[in-house]
């Protein structure tokens, strides 16, 4: 609570639900009483106009009855209010009413009742003008100094000034450079408006200049030259704002004082009447408006000031004398007097709370008791500090990040989908090639058990499927109230759905104003996407499923299907997709085994998730518990991969659409510069055709970007299609090794990263980076491996790559590993050592990556790798020799080709290498043919890791004696270092490559 906070004296709400502006507050002697005490006019956006003579009562309803002198409707909004002598022969006080194409001036008169009612009050109007343009404000004042009444002036959203002479129109100007309209007052010092305009600046015009002006009506064409029956409008002095203005002011209370006062949005102006600046005060929040006053001190202007902050703050020019706390926001602030009070400050807020208030403070009566002096109990004390630590301890050891919900939730959402469908369909396509498009309605009812407000309703369904409605917005709901809300889902394309299910999520607010979002997830029937059919004989696709239970008739497992059905006794049945595709269910009458065909692989994959989740739910209902379900292989991969490859080309098609659009938008900009050029030279030149070539440019332009939009929706659907295919590719996985549901969902999530393709990321380096990292991680064969790859600390940036190959090559990979027994589980990466010889691979570069085929993407680290091999492995001639016939004494009775292919895991080339390699020169050759041979022989080798030992142990004394024998060939082979230092690197490679083929299957499994 501030302590320094308006003193409520008087207040009222006006309506409900009803909005008001700084025009809507007007103060003044409006029924001309005489006593010199103000009544409070104020009309509302939605037509009501409210008169009020405020004073203190003991009841604070009977206070706001008895204070409203009138209330009247009026037909049309009501923009501003303002009182005056509007009335020629008439030194009293009229209302002028300002509604968006009208003008009403109205006498308000009122009468001595001899009741207790009190006096009554009429509205009674005096004249009227219909404006032929919207109005957005007004301002009045005796325009060129006449004296006895007022005139008004009227400003409309288009610019026009209309002039009114009290029931005559005088003229119309338009204000020069408009396009949005801002504040208007008049300046009776000066005889001048002054506005503020789009180019935010403050501009000012005498009435002389606009009387002499040219007629706003003979420029309604602004093609048409203007007339020269008048002068070109220009203002009499600017001044540069930088800002909108809210508001402008010119206080007349005193004749010394001439300024001009502006608000802005973070600035407060203060001008003279020739437009040179007094003072500026920079703001430190959001002003609502303002209204300067008389001060006590001579030269200087008080202001009081609203802002967002539910602040009235009164300054004195520049400095703050007083701030007071509002109940809030105020848009309109007026001074008036009362009987009992002079003085007032009368604000009015957006929603019609009307104050009337005085400044002051609220004294403090509270006086703090006295504190009684007692020893502290030391065993209370330590006992409150144990049960303190043993939260914080509990609250430390438990790992849940997010607050666990409350036994009752606040708000509980159930919905519920139609077992028929909608008679008429409300599916924005009635039909495709014919066939109807049905709709199914699904019905949310959302019970609250608590208040909560701004309740939003958002439903999401799997592309091409649509709802009629995906956002509604809930009232505010009571303790035990409840909403229902109705939308239909249909098919809206001409491919199936990958997924039947939808997700509808409420977010709300607490009663304690914390926002909370609840979800939930419906299902939608397969009738949705297809109908009854004949079944296919001839197929291109076939998977079947065995199960442990006898067959059962199919028209019992899809009743909605069985009406249409050609086969009575239930052992074959037909699903035709609206697209066109046909699935058919052949059940074996003999054995337990049933076989789903279609010519589309991917269309088989809801007709296979619908029997498998059928049959459980039907041997589930007839209490059978050990109902298995298996698929015998083999995995159609290759079916699978045309998918992908679908997939993969059209990506490469929409980057090479991206990469042409470039370049001919770059060659259209530079065609117009040209253009431009020859245009813009005084002297006239030849095109030279180039109109000719931004025409053909433009035409290419166009036709690219029609493509690459054909190509967007295509990549859409064939998206979709590959959703539809890794989730069947999932499912026959988890039938056929009999995955936990735990294992199926870790599966899933790695062959199915995203929901959806970007350009930025796709799923082909996504489902490939998250395979790899299953075969490195959980499904590696070693757990140094495993070890290795938890030391391994992020990878290369994800981009589209050259090809499908390597992608193909690791789901194949994967499926193999997942049938030779891999588990699938995250614990493991978690828990697993890493040993001390692994320690040193954390650094960056210190992890080998998977070893690929030929093609690989990752030719640095390889070539890399052939460089330290090649090194390594090419001593003198002598030592060559020596090595070669203690390596074949090695091979007879030790032989092992696990260091072989480790070493030459990263050391593979492309084809185009060996092809230069027969253009070397002989001798080159010669030494080419000696390591191919010798290291062919080599990978036939077994792998025994204890033979591997003895071999480094030979090895190392190997190297001792070939160390004596380099000395002695040093000189020779300085001479050699020059021509076989860059040269042997390449017959290296040969080999490594004869090496890599004959072990291609050890390597790809690295």
């Amino acid at each position: 609570m501030s302590l320094f906070k308006a003193r409520d004296w008087w207040s009222a709400a006006l309506g409900e639900g009803e909005e008001f502006d700084q025009g809507c507050l007007c103060v003044g002697d409006v029924d001309n009483s005489g006593s010199g005490h103000d009544k409070l006019v104020v009309g509302s956006y939605m037509g009501m106009l409210r008169i009020f003579f405020p004073h203190v009562s003991k009841s604070s309803e009977a206070g706001v009855a008895d204070a409203q002198l009138l209330e009247v409707q009026l037909q049309n909004a009501i923009i501003q209010v303002e009182v005056g002598k509007f009335v020629s022969c008439s030194e009293l006080l009229h209302l002028a009413v300002l509604h968006p194409r009208k003008l009403s001036v109205y006498s308000v008169s009122g009468t001595a009742g001899n009741v207790e009612h009190g006096d009554q009050y009429q509205l009674k109007l005096v004249y009227e003008h219909n404006l032929k343009r919207t109005a957005c404000n007004m301002t009045y004042g005796a325009f060129g100094g006449v004296t006895g009444h007022h005139s008004l002036c009227i400003q409309s959203m288009d610019g026009m000034l209309m002039f009114f002479e009290q029931d005559s129109y005088s003229f119309g100007r338009f204000l020069p450079g408009f396009l949005l309209p801002g504040p208007l007052v008049y300046n009776s010092r000066t005889d001048g408006f002054l506005t503020v305009s789009s180019a935010r600046q403050l501009e000012s015009y005498k009435y002389e200049t606009l009387a002499v002006a040219t007629e706003a009506e003979s420029r309604q064409d602004p093609d048409q030259p203007v007339k020269t029956g008048g002068k070109r409008l220009t203002p009499d002095w600017t001044f540069v704002l930088g800002e909108q203005a809210l508001d402008l002011s010119v206080p007349s209370f005193s004749h010394s004082s001439s300024s001009i006062f502006v608000l802005g949005e973070r600035n407060l102006y203060c001008l003279r009447d020739n437009g040179q600046i007094r003072f500026m005060k920079k703001l430190e929040f959001s002003s609502s408006c303002f209204l300067p006053y008389a001060s006590v001190t001579e030269g200087m202007t008080n202001l009081l000031l609203g802002n967002h902050t539910n602040m009235l703050l009164v300054y004195q020019d520049v400095t703050l004398k007083w701030a007071a706390q509002l109940p809030f926001v105020p848009v309109a602030v007026r001074i008036a007097n009362f009987p009992e009070l002079k003085g007032v400050v009368v604000s009015l807020s957006s929603d019609g709370h009307l104050l009337c208030s005085y400044m002051g403070t609220d004294p403090s009566f509270f006086s703090t008791p006295k504190v009684d002096a007692r020893e502290a109990d030391y065993e209370q004390v330590d006992a409150e500090m144990k049960k303190l630590q043993k939260f914080i301890r509990d609250a430390t050891r438990t790992q849940d990040i997010l607050p666990k919900p409350d036994a009752e939730e606040e708000l509980t959402m159930k919905a519920s989908v139609s077992s028929s469908v909608d008679s008429p369909s409300q599916a924005l396509t009635q039909d495709i090639d014919g066939v109807p498009v049905p709709s199914v309605t699904i019905q949310v009812k959302v019970k609250a058990c608590s208040v909560v407000s701004s309740c939003k309703l958002s439903v999401a369904v799997q592309p091409p499927l649509a709802v009629t409605q995906d956002q509604f917005a809930l009232e505010p709901m009571g303790v035990g109230s409840s909403t229902v809300v109705k939308f239909s889902a249909f098919l809206n394309g001409r491919y199936p759905p990958a997924d039947l299910t939808g997700d509808i999520t409420v977010s709300y607010s607490s009663p304690t104003g914390v926002p909370r979002v609840l979800q939930s997830r419906f299902s939608l029937p397969l009738l949705l996407v297809c109908v009854p059919s004949s079944p296919a004989k001839t197929t291109k696709f076939k998977i079947t499923v065995d199960t442990n239970q006898p067959p059962v008739d199919l028209n019992a497992i899809f009743p909605e299907f069985s009406e249409k059905s050609e086969d009575k006794d239930g052992n074959t049945l037909a699903f035709q997709f609206l697209s066109g595709a046909k699935v058919t269910v052949v059940a074996s009458r003999t054995s337990q085994r049933y076989r789903i065909q279609s010519d589309s692989f991917e269309d088989m994959w809801l007709v296979v998730k619908e029997l498998v989740q059928r049959f459980d739910g039907h041997f589930t209902e007839l209490g059978v518990k050990d109902f298995k379900k298996s698929f015998s292989g083999p995995l159609p991969l290759q079916e699978y991969f045309l998918s992908v490859d679908h997939h993969f080309q059209l990506r490469l098609s929409a980057q090479q659409y991206q990469d042409l659009l470039s370049e001919r938008a770059v060659q259209f900009r530079a065609i117009q510069r040209r253009l431009l050029t020859r245009f813009k030279d005084k002297t006239p030149a030849p095109l030279q055709n180039l109109d000719t070539l931004l025409d053909a440019t433009y035409s290419q332009v166009m036709t690219l970007a029609e493509a690459a939009e054909e190509n967007r929706a295509l990549l859409e659907e064939a998206f979709v299609r590959l959703r539809s295919a890794t989730h069947l590719l999932v499912l026959l996985l988890s039938l056929w090794h009999g995955l936990t549901p735990d294992q199926t969902a870790i599966l899933e999530a790695t062959l199915l990263p995203l929901l959806q393709d970007s350009p930025q990321l796709g799923w082909e380096e996504s489902c490939d980076a998250a395979v790899s990292h299953l075969l490195r991680s959980c499904l590696s064969r070693s757990s140094k491996d495993q070890a290795t790859s938890l030391a391994q600390m992020g990878g290369p940036l994800l981009s589209l790559p050259r090809d499908t190959a390597r992608l193909k090559k690791h789901i194949t990979l994967l499926c193999d590993r997942i049938g030779k027994g891999g588990r699938l589980t995250l614990a493991s990466e978690a828990n697993a050592p890493v040993p001390a010889q692994v320690q040193n691979l954390a650094a960056p570069g210190g992890v080998e990556p998977i070893a690929e085929g030929p093609g690989g993407g990752e030719e640095l680290e390889l070539q890399q790798e052939a460089t330290k091999f090649i090194k390594k492995k090419q001593p003198s001639k002598k030592v060559k020799k020596d090595k070669d016939s203690k390596e074949k004494k090695e091979v007879s009775k030790e032989p092992s080709a696990s260091t072989v292919t480790e070493e030459a895991g990263g050391a593979e080339e492309p084809v185009k290498e060996a092809k230069k390699e027969k253009k070397e020169s002989s001798k080159e050759k010669k030494e080419s043919k000696k390591e191919s041979s010798k290291e062919a022989k080599e990978p036939k080798e077994p792998k025994e890791e204890a033979k591997k030992e003895s071999k480094k142990e030979s090895s190392s004394s190997k190297e001792k004696k070939e160390s004596s024998k380099e000395k002695k060939d040093k000189d020779k082979e300085g001479k050699e270092a020059g021509k076989e230092s860059g040269d042997k690197k390449v017959p290296r490679k040969s080999s490594v490559k004869v090496k890599e083929k004959k072990k291609e299957p050890e390597v790809e499994d690295g």
